[in-house]
């Protein structure tokens, strides 16, 4: 799985930054295995260097999925590291629940085709 890092240029992307990210991404979504090929993230400080608030760093997670449209989540912290544990969270669940609705969808589907093998 790729994971990558997009900043704005007010937020550090520097190695540390993208290894913590990747770290944080991998052990999120791995009991998905192979189902997702690729994350990428963009974190943004919203206000830029003008001022500083509680919640101004978002960060963005987009996962591709195997066979699926693409999941997004976002989260806002007061810092990157805060704001990715946060949307790498959200991205956990979001990513489980597009691929239980599917597998789902699936069954139901091949129930409806031949109903008498269930």
């Amino acid at each position: 799985m790729q994971v990558l890092l997009n900043t704005d240029h007010h937020t550090d992307g520097g190695h540390d930054m993208a290894d913590h990210l990747t770290v944080v991404v991998k052990e999120a979504v791995a009991q998905f295995g192979a189902h997702v090929t690729k994350v990428v993230a963009y974190i943004a400080d919203e206000n830029g260097s003008a001022k500083t608030t509680p919640d101004d760093i978002q960060c963005t997670l987009e996962a591709r999925l195997v066979g699926h449209d693409p999941v997004v989540v976002k989260d806002r912290a007061g810092s990157a590291h805060q704001a990715i544990h946060g949307a790498a969270a959200k991205l956990k669940r979001a990513v489980g629940t597009a691929l239980a609705k599917h597998d789902s969808r699936q069954m139901q589907q091949r129930m409806a085709a031949s109903p008498d093998d269930f």
